[in-house]
Formats: structure tokens, C-alpha cells, sequence
């Protein structure tokens, strides 16, 4: 298969693309920097990669910013971040995708986990995570031909857990992260949230 793997310089999206390639997959890894380059937040720079890369059998977007930041102390930039980054440029992905993508073909985008379970100063993070996994799921009720589109909603990764001066020891490292992608890309799923293989908090604890 053909893939495109966005955000592939980012801590999931390197992993992403090296498990593609571990199994076999063609994969082009896209970022501001790559080459071809994208930036999702420009309409006009998501036209120009498309026309650039041709047809494609999954487009993966794993990248895009919001803002973590209490309540009383949300502006107005943070919410247009929130908004314009993650969840329009994932949308945006998507919807200038459709032609490039063939019969039976996947698109991929990223939430997480605190659409389910929210900390203090989220509320832009998991607004915009349930409004992709709410996007995906009346989508999918529009895509034709077999195409299909799911969400990964992907927990802390120990790498940027950390990065960040956080306890890593309760979070997956990137490479298994990886593993609910390429599940999403080789699967049959259809308009509804994946997983991290003991990180689905639908599943009441044992």
C-alpha cells in the first residue's frame, strides 16, 4: 500500500512510519519541512501536496496543536490554535483528500485519550478530540467505494511524558503507540475510535 503519514517528524508519526515500512508499505512521511512539504493549517499548501503525490491507499495525520491551559486563563489566539491546527487541518486533510484516495482506501486522524478522560486545563484538547471522533463518525457515513475513516485516540507517550518532566512509567512508548495505526490502516474499521492495545478507557477496569 501507498501511505501518507503527516506530522511524520513528530514522536508518533517517526514511529508510524517505520512500522509501515517494517511491513512493507510504501510510505511517504510529510511535514513543513519535508519534501514534498505540507502545512495543514494552509488549504493552499494541502492542495499543492496532494497534486504532488498523486493517488494514495491511506492518508495518515498525526500532528496538530491545542492548547493545554485552565479555563480562566484561555484567550482567544489559544482557542483559534485549538481549532485551526488539530482539528480543521485534520478535517481539511480529509475532505481535500477524497480524490486522492483509491477505492477501499483509509484515512487516519489523531484525537486522544482525554476525549474520555479529561484533566484540569483541557478543555480545548478534548473538545477538539471529540469533535474529530465526532467528525469521523458522520463522515464515514459519506465515503464511497469501500473508503473508510477512522480516529486513534492515543494516550500519553512515555517519550513526551518525558520530555515534558512527567512520570512515564504509566504510558506506552511510540513504537507500541504505532501498533493501533497500523491497525487502523489495515483493518476494517469504519467511523469509530481506536485504541492503544491496555488503553481503552471504554474497558471497565478488571
Amino acid at each position: 500500500m501507498k501511505i501518507v503519514v503527516i506530522g511524520a517528524s513528530g514522536t508518533i508519526g517517526k514511529a508510524v512510519v517505520q512500522l509501515l515500512k517494517e511491513k512493507g508499505h510504501e510510505v511517504v512521511g510529510a511535514s513543513r519541512s519535508s519534501e514534498p512539504s505540507v502545512d495543514f493549517t494552509d488549504s493552499s499548501s494541502i492542495d499543492r501536496f496532494y497534486e504532488t503525490i498523486g493517488e494514495v491507499d491511506a492518508i495518515v495525520t498525526a500532528a496538530g496543536d491545542a492548547a493545554f491551559v485552565a479555563l480562566e486563563k484561555l484567550d482567544d489566539a489559544q482557542i483559534q490554535l485549538s481549532l485551526h491546527s488539530k482539528l480543521m487541518g485534520q478535517i481539511n486533510m480529509v475532505r481535500k483528500g477524497l480524490s486522492k484516495l483509491r477505492p477501499n482506501g483509509a484515512f487516519v486522524i489523531t484525537g486522544g485519550i482525554l476525549a474520555y478522560t479529561p484533566w484540569p486545563q483541557t478543555s480545548m484538547i478534548t473538545m477538539v478530540n471529540l469533535g474529530l471522533e465526532g467528525f469521523a463518525k458522520a463522515a464515514a457515513l459519506d465515503l464511497t467505494e469501500g473508503r473508510r475513516i477512522v480516529v486513534v485516540h492515543p494516550p500519553w507517550v512515555a517519550e513526551t511524558a518525558t520530555a515534558l518532566g512527567m512520570d512515564a512509567t504509566p504510558w506506552p512508548n511510540a513504537a507500541k503507540v504505532a501498533e493501533a495505526y497500523l491497525a487502523a490502516v489495515e483493518g476494517n474499521q469504519n467511523g469509530v475510535p481506536v485504541f492503544v492495545e491496555g488503553y481503552d478507557p471504554t474497558q471497565a477496569v478488571q
